[in-house]
């Protein structure tokens, strides 16, 4: 599927900031047998005095800047065209919990894709006696880990309210837990949390969702989404997998990637620090256009 996507971030400051560095992370990325970049722009308003490109350890495209004169606002616009060709399904390859963990064990790798990095808790993804015990109702009736895995993805979807305004960015998972209710930052990271603590390997996805209106309804411009959901690495043959509890699927071709990390702080947005005080506001716009 081919992709035009334009993201826009505003953010209003409550009073001029008169310097700033931050850290970048919305550029998508080629994955092979998952999406190609066929082109991309990333631009900022004020201009920065500095910029630089790199790509950190899980492979995410990061672009840092550094202001120095006063600014009292920030937008950040990307662009991008983007092929997605995720393969179908597969079949379940995926071992039970105890091959599975003898498989981990077997993984002699620290590379950025080894499992072993994504099996203890993490800033917002800690592990937790409560949430490990929901999860293992899922696998108590599965023989397999893909099987448990999509048990999961349905109970979070079917056993949690979507409601943006009941968490913030900042919502761990236990205090997403709790509410019973968040946004998909807070869905993805309990099922992290949930499948970490059975010893699954889980980390967590950035990116962009195609949202499609309903028949008769016109798209509305800036109405689609930054986006998260979750990979599980499901043993050596089906290796990583990815959900979205969300919206109780397999991740497909209306999921473009944007990035990996452990948890949202791996691959949030926009990081860094400002020389000002006050509060700031901020605000985005995504457009995710199909090309027939």
């Amino acid at each position: 599927m081919l992709y035009n996507i334009r993201l826009h971030l505003h953010y209003d400051y409550e009073r001029s900031a008169a310097g700033g560095r931050h850290h970048i992370r919305v550029m998508p990325q080629t994955m092979p047998g998952i999406q190609r970049v066929i082109a991309s722009s990333l631009s900022f308003d004020p201009v920065s005095a500095e910029r630089s490109e790199f790509v950190d350890f899980f492979s995410n495209n990061v672009t840092s800047i550094t202001y120095r004169n006063p600014h009292e606002t920030l937008d950040v616009m990307m662009t991008a065209r983007v092929n997605v060709t995720r393969p179908p399904t597969m079949l379940d390859v995926s071992p039970n919990l105890a091959a599975l963990q003898k498989e981990i064990r077997s993984v002699w790798s620290i590379t950025a894709d080894s499992p072993h990095h994504f099996l203890t808790g993490s800033s917002y993804a800690a592990i937790d006696p409560e949430m490990t015990a929901y999860a293992q109702q899922s696998l108590a009736d599965s023989r397999t880990i893909m099987e448990a895995v999509n048990h999961l993805n349905g109970r979070i979807h079917a056993d949690f309210r979507y409601d943006a305004e009941a968490t913030d960015v900042r919502t761990s998972a236990r205090q997403a837990f709790d509410l019973k209710a968040g946004v998909c930052q807070d869905f993805s990271h309990i099922m992290i949390a949930g499948l970490r603590g059975l010893g699954i390997p889980a980390g967590y996805v950035s990116g962009f969702l195609r949202t499609i209106p309903p028949p008769g309804e016109v798209r509305l411009e800036g109405a689609d989404a930054m986006h998260a959901w979750v990979r599980v690495w499901c043993g050596r043959e089906a290796g990583w997998q990815e959900f979205d509890p969300t919206n109780n699927m397999v991740a497909g071709n209306d999921h473009i990637l944007i990035g990996y990390g452990r948890d949202y702080a791996d691959v949030s947005p926009i990081v860094g620090v400002l020389k000002t005080s006050g509060s700031q506001e901020g605000k985005q716009s995504v457009d995710v256009i199909p090309l027939e």
